[in-house]
């Protein structure tokens, strides 16, 4: 054996690399040894994969917003240069509330069209979520059925109700014996078009609440069966208080929706005659005969707040729930 020289350090073996999953190379990997991945091009499509969204989002949405905000207090007709935009004030809006008489029928209406929704669309479109999620028999035939509506064109849905409701030749009338114009008497016409967009509606809840139940944890179920709960006990004091992000989904979308609610009423009657609505008196005032822009854009503004303050409440809740 040969003695280690005198004077020199012992040598002492560095420890082997322990092999990782991935192969023989170590799992620490020195900071200054590190390879990086990413390129020139890989850092270009990063970066535009940031930037084109940003640009859409704030051209499309949050641009436009604003500009419908600050033409709100101006007084112009959209003709002419910006030059020609004359700034009022709070004119508009007070105009909105006091001298303008279809505001108040438009509000009404909105709130009428809330409170249908929720008594009935959205009950029953939960109910509904309920019964498919038993697995019936036909369970699938049935989803597809009720969520058709939503994918069917605006045309085509107002031609289909067009049909129903016609007062000459429509279904209704010949099963109920009548000649009613459903759609140009005042009195009955708003409930028609809420019938008609309660049809769309029931087929969204019914998917979003149906998502919400597959998700729920199976041994709740388990648990409550063992206890000898019935099946109305179990959803009402374990399912529905596990699912509360998804009712706050379905009470924000509800809301949204009515406020939101206007094509099937412009194809109407352009919302006139009983059928009035904030979303429709934007629209006359912006984009028709009166081209009013600063007048249009207060109603436009108050459609906006009170979007934003149920969207105030609604994220918070979803963020305490994630947590």
């Amino acid at each position: 054996m040969t003695a280690p020289m005198s004077g020199s350090q012992p040598q002492v073996a560095k420890p082997a690399a322990t092999p990782t999953a991935a192969g023989d190379i170590p799992f620490h990997v020195p900071r200054g040894n590190r390879v990086h991945r990413y390129g020139r091009g890989d850092k270009l499509v990063v970066s535009l994969m940031i930037v084109v969204p940003t640009v859409l989002v704030l051209g499309l949405v949050w641009g436009p917003a604003l500009a419908s905000v600050l033409l709100s207090f101006t007084n112009w007709d959209g003709i002419g240069g910006l030059g020609t935009i004359k700034f009022i004030g709070l004119k508009n809006y007070h105009d909105v509330i006091t001298i303008y008489p279809p505001f108040k029928p438009a509000i009404q209406h909105n709130l009428l069209w809330l409170g249908f929704l929720f008594v009935l669309p959205t009950v029953f479109g939960m109910f509904l979520a309920v019964l498919l999620d038993k697995e019936i028999r036909g369970s699938r035939f049935y989803q597809t059925a009720l969520y058709l509506p939503i994918v069917l064109s605006l045309a085509l849905t107002g031609f289909i109700w067009q049909l129903i409701y016609s007062r000459d030749q429509g279904l209704l009338n010949a099963v109920l014996g009548t000649h009613i114009d459903w759609y140009g008497d005042p009195k009955v016409n708003i409930w028609a078009v809420l019938v008609a967009a309660s049809w769309k509606h029931t087929g969204y809840i019914m998917l979003l609440y149906l998502a919400g139940l597959k998700s729920v944890d199976p041994s709740l179920r388990e648990a409550a069966a063992v206890d000898g709960a019935s099946e109305a006990r179990t959803f009402f004091g374990i399912i529905f208080p596990v699912m509360r992000p998804i009712n706050v989904i379905i009470v924000v979308v509800t809301v949204i929706e009515s406020l939101r609610a206007f094509d099937l009423v412009w194809v109407i009657n352009r919302g006139r005659n009983g059928l009035e609505l904030i979303s429709t008196l934007v629209a006359s005032n912006v984009i028709g005969e009166a081209s009013r822009i600063g007048f249009g854009s207060a109603l436009a503004t108050i459609m906006l707040v009170v979007s934003t303050v149920l969207i105030g409440i609604y994220l918070p809740t979803l963020m305490r729930e994630n947590k």
